[in-house]
């Protein structure tokens, strides 16, 4: 049995220019002016993707107030915090995987979490309950949020696995992203986000994103797997992926990104958040 909690699904533009930093603005209850919020620049990249997003809980809610709004702080600074040794930065989202011993103790946990998360903070917060744990993951970095949920599960003597998190995207290399995202759109029943990237409104698969090339690969496979990991797992991961008989193709980017291969020559990424700020 698998229960998820979901919450607003996030904003993500995916984008192939080469740029160090994006601009990203927030808009309240659907406001249009660019002055109605002051703007910031942050810098985050899916594999060798950049992404654009807005704050979380601001677009949708029409009475979030300028004075409560909080903006998104990076990886580095989360990590820094105390308190949140149960946490890994994902992209763009920071998870905690609490392992239970039963439905019955993740159903606890559950109602602890619906009991201490405010209504504006429900808003970026994902539950997933199952019977071996609980995978809680929220699409802004509150520290204080991510503190009291791991106070709520030590209350319930339910360890934390920081290993077992993990994000996972599908990237298709394109000539034009406009000829291809309605046919992607249509077969997977995704929504549209931005101009080159899907998502499972139901939050059920992995998110689908279009990589801009220059020139057609027919001699190379144009669809890659992007798995982020924990930063601090993401050598045992390779480790294994190449014991398994793999091999490295690149690593370039790395500690953002590696560039592993199956045996047929089959690409995947193991990305980390670690260089992109």
């Amino acid at each position: 049995m698998a229960l998820l909690i979901d919450a607003d699904i996030v904003f993500h533009r995916y984008q192939r220019a080469k740029v160090s930093q994006i601009s990203w603005r927030t808009d309240v209850a659907h406001q249009s002016t660019e002055d109605a919020l002051s703007h910031r620049r942050c810098q985050s990249t899916y594999c060798g993707l950049d992404a654009d997003r807005s704050v979380e809980g601001a677009a949708h809610v029409a009475d979030v107030s300028l004075a409560s709004m909080t903006v998104q702080i990076t990886a580095g600074q989360f990590h820094e915090a105390d308190g949140v040794e149960d946490w890994r930065s994902l992209y763009h989202v920071v998870s905690a995987y609490f392992r239970t011993g039963s439905l019955a103790e993740g159903i606890a946990l559950v109602h602890e979490i619906g009991q201490l998360a405010s209504e504006a903070e429900q808003r970026y917060l994902t539950v997933d309950l199952r019977h071996a744990g609980v995978t809680v993951s929220l699409s802004r970095r509150d520290i204080g949020l991510a503190r009291r949920i791991s106070a709520a599960a030590r209350a319930l003597n339910i360890p934390a696995d920081p290993t077992a998190v993990q994000l996972i995207n599908v990237t298709l290399d394109v000539l034009v992203s406009a000829k291809v995202l309605p046919f992607w759109r249509a077969l997977l029943g995704y929504r549209e986000i931005g101009d080159n990237y899907l998502a499972d409104p139901a939050r059920r698969g992995p998110g689908f994103g279009l990589q801009k090339m220059e020139a057609a690969r027919p001699q190379r496979n144009r669809m890659h797997l992007d798995i982020a990991v924990p930063h601090d797992q993401a050598e045992a991961r390779i480790a294994a992926a190449l014991a398994a008989g793999g091999h490295l193709v690149s690593e370039a980017h790395a500690p953002m990104w590696w560039v592993l291969a199956d045996p047929e020559g089959n690409e995947a990424c193991v990305a980390t958040w670690v260089g992109r700020e």
